[in-house]
């Protein structure tokens, strides 16, 4: 596997130098061990940036057919003529360099596994702040959810996006169905909304939702994601989605693009990943 312009900056520094393909390598090849539990045997889609971030970068869901034959793959069998056939699975860390090389940024994993991706292993909870919410106004009401979720003593752990947002990955058990999962989510969400409705739109469209929160649950859908636990977004210094603990929703110094690729390592390494225990976990979802 040969690495190209490696100097190329992907993204503009806002605290320091600009962040090149070099460094999203480096990256990508050193959190393998814990950006990967979330991506082994599952399709993902790519959010690329071949000429940086400051410029449009496009979703790609195909195996492009310089792709190498080692690089695993999914054929999906219900795809038709003009929907993607091929999709991407990532179960080594040769895997992620090779994406880091051809500039996806952005990973997004799907929520059900092979071989029966009907099957979601997470329930989403996406806290979706519009321009006229805050980031305190967020986590107001991810402090809602965890109260919710340990009333009903369900196990769950916050993220934030590594932009502007918070979400809340619940795993379950084997069973459930994306039509299960997404009712679930959403009457948590209605009753957490009902609690701060100044905060909270239900609009579909953006345009009509007063610049307020949606609280999406629509994101429990097959081949519908949310960026992966350690993957990097395309915003200057490279911000990462970094999954965090209850308490820290309650520290005054968290910013959703806290970490970046610069940093997100030394905290690993002084805290670890607290959503890692809950990976395989099969719960089940009381009744609402």
């Amino acid at each position: 596997m040969a690495l190209t312009n490696l100097d190329k900056a992907l993204f503009p520094g806002r605290t320091g130098p600009p962040v090149t393909k070099r460094d999203l390598v480096r990256y990508h090849a050193t959190v393998a061990p814990f950006l990967l539990p979330y991506l082994a045997g599952r399709p993902v889609n790519l959010h690329r940036f071949p000429d940086g971030v400051d410029r449009p970068g496009f979703w790609q869901k195909e195996v492009p057919g310089h792709a190498p034959g080692w690089l695993r793959r999914w054929h999906d069998p219900g795809a038709g003529p003009d929907d993607t056939q091929y999709y991407a699975v990532l179960d080594s860390t040769a895997g992620l360099v090779w994406l880091a090389n051809h500039a996806a940024l952005e990973l997004h994993p799907w929520t059900s596994r092979l071989p029966d991706v009907h099957r979601p292993t997470w329930a989403l909870i996406d806290i979706d702040p519009g321009p006229a919410v805050g980031f305190d106004d967020v986590l107001t009401l991810a402090r809602l959810y965890r109260t919710a979720l340990a009333h009903l003593e369900v196990e769950a752990a916050p993220k934030v996006t590594g932009k502007r947002g918070v979400q809340i990955w619940v795993p379950i058990a084997d069973g459930y169905s994306f039509d299960d999962t997404r009712a679930w989510v959403e009457k948590l969400s209605r009753a957490v909304g009902s609690i701060a409705p100044q905060l909270v739109s239900w609009e579909w469209h953006t345009d009509r939702r007063r610049g307020l929160a949606r609280l999406d649950y629509t994101q429990n859908a097959i081949n519908k994601t949310l960026v992966a636990p350690f993957s990097a977004r395309p915003s200057p210094d490279a911000p990462v989605s970094v999954p965090i603990t209850w308490e820290e929703l309650d520290d005054p110094e968290l910013r959703p693009d806290r970490w970046t690729v610069r940093t997100v390592l030394d905290r690993l390494a002084a805290v670890g990943d607290p959503l890692r225990p809950l990976l395989g976990r099969a719960q089940h979802l009381p009744e609402l």
